[in-house]
């Protein structure tokens, strides 16, 4: 077997209160200066004043950049890195979703290395670092304060720009559960299904190794019995902390293997269609994994077996049945739209196939899967989840 290439934050720290920690780690890594990348709703909400607020109380003062956009931009990416020009910055710390994480290792990186996001994208490897990068989650799904990738969407060509690389991996991480106690539930649904998916891709993928494996399986263990909860109850302390630490667990697991065709697929239609990447992720998964499954059908019957679908007494193909149909059966109870009942233009999701069965193709990630398709096979699964 190969040498698998295993890399961490330097620090985690995971459990109630972890983000109020942040002036203690920042000190223990030698930095001063941080600059907040996060978003407007987390400004308006008084998450960023108190995160800022514990950090003056150190005598640390934080600069912050609150203008980052769903699926980052280019233009985005750049104003913030106009912006940490600005001040005398030696850090950047993510605050939010994926969103704001993504946008804080794309700024950290050109902060420090220059030239153009495209520059940066597959099958480019970015290892060499740019100014440190800490990640504080708030929602329990990208995993991004854990991985060593960044999504970054070319508006020019509506590519999301798969980026590559220990340069996205954040030095420190701190997950802390109670920061989502206030998502809603379609985004507690949405990003439960995306750390999901990560943890199932990971698990089957052609790059899968012993530590990502253990991971993996962790996750889905955790994941899979308290999604329905968390969206019943989002108050549910135990059922958050799980779906935290699932995710972190998750984004450990692809960023240690790597994910497969449901990303391949999923980054398109969240470029081309302004689908959130948990709900485009969802809309595939159920007939990816259909698709795929006889490709590794003893790996998708593990699947099904840590999240509780299926029991040892089972054999594959009865185990891998029973994930197909939990797959469908959490669409349907936490009311996931396919494309159509997302308000997508028919003729315009049909002209655009040949497109996303090329970007797809070109991010690398399909060609992780255990059954590799081509572009006509995508394109049969492209149709299958509009009619589904």
């Amino acid at each position: 077997m190969s040498v698998a290439s295993i890399a961490l934050p330097r620090i985690l720290r995971i459990g109630a209160g972890a983000s109020n920690q942040l002036a203690e780690v920042l000190t223990a890594l030698g930095l001063s200066r941080p600059l907040i990348v996060t978003d407007g709703w987390l400004l308006n909400s008084g998450r960023v004043e108190e995160l800022s607020g514990g950090l003056a109380r150190e005598g640390i003062a934080a600069r912050v950049f609150a203008e980052t956009v769903p699926d980052p931009t280019i233009a985005s990416i750049d104003a913030g890195v106009a912006f940490l020009k600005a001040g005398a910055h030696d850090c950047v710390v993510g605050f939010g979703g994926g969103s704001p994480i993504d946008s804080a290792k794309a700024i950290a990186l050109l902060a420090l290395h220059g030239g153009a996001m495209a520059d940066y994208k597959a099958p480019h490897v970015q290892d060499a670092p740019g100014l440190p990068v800490i990640a504080i989650p708030t929602t329990a799904g990208t995993g991004s304060e854990a991985t060593r990738f960044t999504i970054i969407t070319d508006e020019a060509t509506d590519e999301k720009m798969l980026c590559p690389g220990l340069a996205y991996l954040p030095v420190a991480a701190l997950v802390d559960y109670e920061l989502t106690f206030t998502k809603p539930r379609r985004l507690t649904a949405d990003t439960g299904i995306d750390s999901l998916t990560h943890a199932i891709e990971a698990y089957v993928s052609r790059r899968a190794n012993p530590f990502s494996d253990g991971m993996a399986l962790l996750a889905m263990r955790a994941i899979a019995p308290n999604l329905r909860r968390v969206c019943a109850d989002p108050m549910d302390a135990a059922a958050r902390e799980a779906m935290m630490l699932g995710a972190t667990q998750a984004g450990i697991a692809f960023s240690n293997s790597s994910v497969a065709l449901v990303h391949g697929m999923s980054r398109p239609i969240g470029a081309h269609f302004h689908v959130p990447h948990g709900l485009s992720n969802a809309m595939l998964l159920p007939a990816v994994t259909a698709w795929s499954a006889p490709a590794a059908l003893s790996r998708y019957a593990d699947c099904a077996r840590a999240m509780g679908v299926a029991d040892e007494t089972e054999g594959d193909q009865a185990a891998v049945v029973r994930l197909v149909d939990e797959l469908a059966a959490l669409n349907r109870e936490l009311d996931v739209p396919g494309p159509a009942a997302w308000g997508i233009d028919a003729a315009r999701w049909e002209a655009l196939v040949p497109t996303m069965c090329t970007q797809a193709a070109a991010s690398g990630s399909p060609a992780n899967n255990p059954r590799i398709p081509d572009t006509d096979e995508m394109a049969m699964l492209y149709a299958k989840i509009w009619a589904s």
